[in-house]
């Protein structure tokens, strides 16, 4: 699972993205604290332990480093960064039932362009697996050679 590298000062417009997603009824948006048990059980239901852990992180930042899909206010997706590591974005992840929409695309766009407001020039994707495609087409990323197993490498193992 490489790493991939993202040029912040080079990224493409989400505004489309974003109006497109409203139309269908699902909204993007930075976190708020009082729904911070929520997404962060919405995350481990959805995705497992290791993945809350890296959310519940991102909610003790100023400001809050996650982003959450809301469709009928029930929360069906969300990406963080600066959560394992300064600079990274991830974890992130979208409900299967509703893939394909662009929910991702608007997620990593909307993390990206809040770590270039917050100073970044360069982002760091980490432990891609098998969505190194998805990550250049939307956001130009390249990946790093000889990043496995990168920052993760150091994880428990159960």
């Amino acid at each position: 699972m490489s790493d991939m590298l993202v040029k912040l000062y080079d990224l493409p417009d989400n505004s489309e993205n974003i109006k497109k997603l409203e139309e269908q009824g699902i909204y993007i948006k930075r976190a708020l604290a009082p729904d911070k048990f929520k997404v962060v059980e919405y995350v481990r239901e959805t995705f497992g332990d290791g993945w809350a852990s890296e959310c519940d992180v991102a909610f003790s930042n100023s400001p809050i480093s996650c982003f959450i899909a809301v469709q009928d206010k029930k929360v069906i997706g969300f990406a963080c960064y600066d959560a394992t590591c300064k600079d990274f974005f991830g974890p992130t992840g979208i409900d299967e039932n509703v893939r394909g929409k662009g929910i991702g695309k608007a997620l990593l766009l909307a993390c990206l362009h809040a770590m270039y407001e917050q100073g970044y020039a360069y982002a760091i994707i980490g432990g891609t697996g098998g969505a190194i495609p998805f990550y250049q087409k939307v956001a130009g990323a390249t990946v790093i050679e000889d990043s496995v197993p990168g920052i993760y490498g150091r994880m428990i193992r159960y």
